[in-house]
C-alpha cells in the first residue's frame, strides 16, 4: 500500500503544482490535497476542503480521509508561509516527522522573531502604531506576517510613518511592525534539515528596487558569504532545523543580520532553478525528509553560474502579449521561462513581487555568458500591457 501524503495548501502555486505534486507522484505516494480553496487547484489528486489555518481541522480531515482509505498518514506537509505552524501541529498530533510549531510561529511572526533573537542580534522593532519618539529612523514598516514585499516601505520620520500606516490600513487590517533599517548587501541562505543536520544548499545575492520599495529584481547564485555561520547560529536559536528554509539576511561590516525567515522552500521559481543548478531531485528530497528519511548523500555540483530574473510590470493595465512557458538553450546557457501572469490578466501596479509577469531562469558556465543570454532572451520576447 502506498504511503499517504497530506499536502496542505492555500492558493495554487507553481511550487506545489509543478514541483511537489509531480515529485510525490515520482515517489509513488498516495496524495490528498487539503485546502480552503478547492476550486483553485487542478491537482490531479483528491482534493479535500479544509480550514487549513486551523490545525484542528487539518487533524480531523486527515483522520477522516485516512479512516475511509484504511491507512494512516505517513506525512503532513505544507510549502506555504502561512501554514507551517498548523501543518506542523497536525503532523505532530499524528506522530509524524514535523517542524517545531514554535519555530514555525517565530519564523512567520516578525515581532516574535526579533524578540527571540534579541540576545544574539538586537534590532529595534515595535508595533507600527506605537513607535516611540526616539526610534532609530529610518525604519521599515511592514505587515508582521507579510510576504512578497507587500506593503513594505522605508520611512524617514514619524510623519512619513503615520502616512504609510494610514495608507496600508486602508488595504488591510492585520498587525504592522516598524523595524530598524538594516543596511548591507542582501543575500539568501537556502537550507535543508532532517532534525539532526542542517545542510546549506547554497546562496543567492539579491538585487532590490530603489527605496522606498523592496521589490526583488534579480537573484544571482553566489558562494555563501563568510558571515554565514552567524546566520546559522540565529537559525539554531529560532529552532529551525527540519525541512526546507529560505532565509534573507544582509551583511554589513562583518555582521550578518536576518531580515526574515521563510520556513519553506524558496519561491518565485527560484526553487526550480535551485534544483536544476544542484542537479538533485530537490522536491523529492524535501518530501522524503517529511516522511522520516535522513538527508541524502551530499553531492558536489560542478561550478556553474545561475540567475533568476523576473519580468516586472511597469504600468497598470491588461497583459495583451507575453510568452508562454519556454525552455531553450543559448550556446552553453540553459534558459527557462515560466509565466506568473497570463495574457488577458489585469495587472495592478503594486511595487511588490506581485508585479512579476514571469521569471527567466538561466544556468551557464559564468556570469558573462548568463547575462548575455538573458539579454538576448528579453530582446526576443514581448510583454505588452495595454
Amino acid at each position: 500500500m502506498a504511503a499517504s501524503l497530506y499536502l496542505v495548501a492555500g492558493k495554487a502555486t507553481d511550487s506545489v503544482t509543478h514541483g511537489f505534486l509531480p515529485a510525490a507522484a515520482r515517489l509513488g505516494l498516495d496524495v490528498t490535497l487539503l485546502t480552503d480553496r478547492p476550486a483553485a487547484h487542478d491537482a490531479g489528486v483528491p482534493v479535500v476542503e479544509c480550514d487549513v489555518s486551523d490545525f484542528r481541522d487539518i487533524i480531523a480531515r486527515v483522520g477522516d480521509t485516512a479512516a475511509r482509505g484504511g491507512g494512516g498518514p505517513a506525512a503532513v506537509f505544507s510549502n506555504s508561509d502561512f501554514l507551517q505552524a498548523p501543518a506542523a501541529l497536525a503532523a505532530a498530533y499524528h506522530g509524524l516527522p514535523a517542524k517545531d510549531w514554535r519555530a514555525a510561529t517565530r519564523a512567520k511572526n516578525k515581532a516574535l522573531m526579533r524578540r527571540h533573537l534579541a540576545s544574539l542580534d538586537p534590532v529595534f522593532s515595535a508595533d507600527a502604531g506605537r513607535v516611540p519618539a526616539d526610534a532609530p529612523y529610518p525604519l521599515v514598516v511592514k505587515p508582521r506576517e507579510g510576504v512578497a514585499s507587500e506593503d513594505v516601505f522605508l520611512v524617514h520620520d514619524a510623519v512619513e510613518l503615520a502616512a504609510r500606516v494610514e495608507e496600508i490600513r486602508a488595504r488591510r487590517g492585520d498587525p504592522l511592525v516598524a523595524e530598524e533599517y538594516l543596511p548591507g548587501r542582501l543575500h539568501t541562505l537556502e537550507t535543508l534539515g532532517d532534525g539532526r543536520e542542517l545542510r546549506v544548499l547554497g546562496s543567492f545575492r539579491t538585487t532590490l528596487s530603489p527605496p522606498p520599495f523592496f521589490v526583488e529584481e534579480r537573484l544571482e547564485w553566489a558562494p555563501p558569504p563568510p558571515e554565514t555561520a552567524q546566520v546559522l547560529r540565529q537559525l539554531e536559536a529560532l529552532g529551525v532545523g527540519f525541512g526546507a528554509c529560505h532565509t534573507e539576511f544582509v551583511v554589513h561590516e562583518g555582521r550578518a543580520r536576518i531580515i526574515e525567515v521563510n520556513y519553506r522552500l524558496i519561491g518565485d521559481h527560484c526553487d526550480f532553478l535551485l534544483a536544476d543548478l544542484l542537479g538533485v531531485p530537490l522536491f523529492e528530497q524535501i518530501l522524503q525528509v517529511h516522511l522520516g528519511a535522513g538527508l541524502p548523500g551530499q553531492r558536489v555540483p560542478r561550478p556553474r553560474h545561475a540567475v533568476a530574473e523576473p519580468v516586472i510590470a511597469d504600468r497598470r493595465g491588461t497583459l495583451t502579449a507575453a510568452p508562454g512557458p519556454l525552455e531553450l538553450e543559448d550556446g552553453p546557457v540553459r534558459l527557462a521561462y515560466r509565466p506568473q501572469r497570463a495574457v488577458g490578466d489585469t495587472v495592478s501596479l503594486t511595487r511588490t513581487n506581485r508585479d512579476y509577469l514571469g521569471t527567466v531562469r538561466a544556468i551557464g558556465p559564468g556570469p558573462d555568458e548568463v547575462n548575455a543570454a538573458l539579454a538576448r532572451f528579453r530582446a526576443a520576447h514581448d510583454w505588452t500591457i495595454a
